[in-house]
């Protein structure tokens, strides 16, 4: 076990136990993630309580890339970078990162991406950027979408319920590795993304949510 699995391993019955009991969460289609070799991970945005959340319901130790601003903040940079978290240059090109998320996934770690590149004040999902898609043609490996609902209107003490939805692998073989494969693969991945996030909204919507459902 590397200190990266091993700092998960801790964090998952700490910080793990805690984001299941203050938020509270459901997970839902988790076992759709490849147990074994590279894969990016593709997730929406809303809430600083989105990583830990994605982090929890995920079975794989998830490398996430996150805005070199919180890397800046003392402690909290610390504790993130032992989680394996790389930061980027937001708004620029970041040839390091771009370096950093093929290695991950050509190590065959899984990669963690907020698709949007940021949170989404409007309480819906964004428009996906190239990044997961690059990665994924670039490398030849899947990406796994996922959405998440709830954490928009969620913040400490409220216990406001927030639930994950996983979708199947996706894969883009005949797809150009270049810009117009990037936005094709991506304008897919943002469809799957808000496809799962409006069945959560409809699972959320009902009187009481499942402990076990399969999303469509």
């Amino acid at each position: 076990m590397n200190t990266v699995d091993a700092a998960w391993a801790v964090g998952r019955v700490t910080i793990g136990t805690a984001v299941k009991i203050f938020t509270p969460l459901r997970n839902y289609g988790a076992e759709r993630v490849p147990l074994e070799g590279g894969v990016v991970l593709a997730f929406n945005h809303f809430s600083w309580i989105d990583p830990p959340a994605f982090g929890t319901a995920s079975p794989r130790t998830v490398y996430f890339m996150a805005k070199i601003e919180a890397h800046t903040v003392p402690g909290l940079g610390q504790l993130i970078r032992a989680f394996g978290t790389f930061s980027v240059r937001r708004g620029e090109s970041d040839r390091e990162a771009v370096r950093i998320m093929r290695q991950i996934v050509r190590d065959g770690h899984a990669l963690g991406l907020f698709v949007e590149g940021t949170r989404q004040r409007s309480g819906v999902p964004g428009q996906a950027q190239p990044g997961a898609a690059m990665v994924a043609l670039q490398e030849g490996v899947p990406v796994v979408p996922a959405a998440i609902h709830g954490s928009q209107d969620w913040k400490p003490g409220n216990f406001h319920p927030v639930s994950i939805a996983w979708g199947e692998p996706m894969r883009f073989e005949g797809l150009p590795k270049g810009g117009k494969g990037y936005r094709e693969a991506s304008a897919r991945i943002q469809e799957e993304i808000q496809r799962l996030w409006g069945w959560l909204v409809e699972v959320h919507e009902s009187d009481k949510r499942p402990a076990i459902a399969t999303p469509p």
